[in-house]
C-alpha cells in the first residue's frame, strides 16, 4: 500500500512582547515530539547560561553579513538599531523535507519574509493580550526596566498589534492552557492539510481506483 508522508509546517508565533508567545511555544515543544524550535543566528554576545546552538548561533557581524549576501537566511532584522537576528535556511528546509515541524518566535516582519521565502509552508498565529494593562503588568513583572524603557516597549507593542490582520489565526491569551490548546489545534490541522500530504493521491487510488483526482498536490 502506498505510504502517505507529509511535509513539515513552519508554525510562527508572533505578537507583542509579553503576550505569551514563548510560554505557548515551550508548552507545545514539551508535548509535540514532531515539533522543534528554530534556532536563530544573532550578532549579540551570549548571556549567562546561553548555549551556542541551543539558544542561538552567536556570530560576528561580518559572518552575519556574509550569510545575508549568500542567501543563507530565510529572514533577518536588526533589533533596536543594535544587534541583528536571523533564521538559517538549511536547518529549516531539511526539517520540513523530513516531515518535522518548526516553531518560530518572530515579529510580523520576520513572518512576512518567511512567507516570501517558503510560500505554502507557513502558518501564522498572532497572540494578543487580554488588555494592554495586562501586557504592561507582564513586562513589569519579568524585567527591571525603567519606566522610560517600559513606555518604549509599550509603544512597540501597539505598533506590533496593528499587524494582526497579516496572520492566519489570532488568539487572545487570557488563559495559557486554553491558548496552548488553540495553537495545538492549528498545528494539527495544518499537518493534515491536503496539500501537505505526499502520496495521498496514490493512496486514495489504491482504495478506489480512479478516485485519486486530477488536482495537483502542492506538497514538495
Amino acid at each position: 500500500m502506498t505510504r502517505i508522508e507529509r511535509r513539515g509546517v513552519c508554525l510562527v508565533l508572533s505578537g507583542p512582547s509579553g503576550a505569551g508567545k514563548t510560554a505557548i511555544g515551550d508548552a507545545l515543544l514539551a508535548s509535540e515530539p514532531a515539533l522543534r524550535r528554530s534556532v536563530s543566528v544573532t550578532t549579540r554576545q551570549p548571556r549567562p547560561g546561553e548555549i551556542e546552538g541551543v539558544h542561538y548561533h552567536f556570530r560576528e557581524r561580518a559572518e552575519f553579513d556574509r550569510l545575508i549576501d549568500a542567501g543563507e537566511l530565510l529572514e533577518w532584522a536588526q533589533v533596536f538599531g543594535r544587534h541583528s537576528y536571523g533564521t538559517p535556511r538549511q536547518p529549516v528546509v531539511q526539517a520540513l523535507s523530513a516531515g518535522t515541524d518548526v516553531v518560530f518566535d518572530i515579529d510580523w516582519q520576520g513572518h512576512h519574509q518567511l512567507r516570501q521565502a517558503l510560500p505554502g509552508d507557513v502558518v501564522g498565529v498572532f497572540v494578543l493580550p487580554p488588555e494592554l494593562a495586562a501586557l504592561e503588568a507582564r513586562l513589569r513583572q519579568r524585567s527591571g526596566d525603567t519606566q522610560a524603557e517600559i513606555a518604549r516597549r509599550m509603544g512597540l507593542a501597539r505598533d506590533e498589534i496593528r499587524h494582526w490582520p497579516d496572520f492566519d489565526h489570532v488568539i487572545v491569551n487570557d488563559d495559557l492552557p486554553a491558548a496552548v490548546a488553540s495553537v495545538r489545534a492549528v498545528l494539527h490541522a495544518a499537518r493534515v492539510a491536503t496539500g501537505r500530504q505526499r502520496g495521498l493521491r496514490d493512496f486514495v487510488s489504491g482504495l478506489v481506483p480512479g478516485a485519486g483526482g486530477s488536482r495537483p498536490q502542492t506538497a514538495r
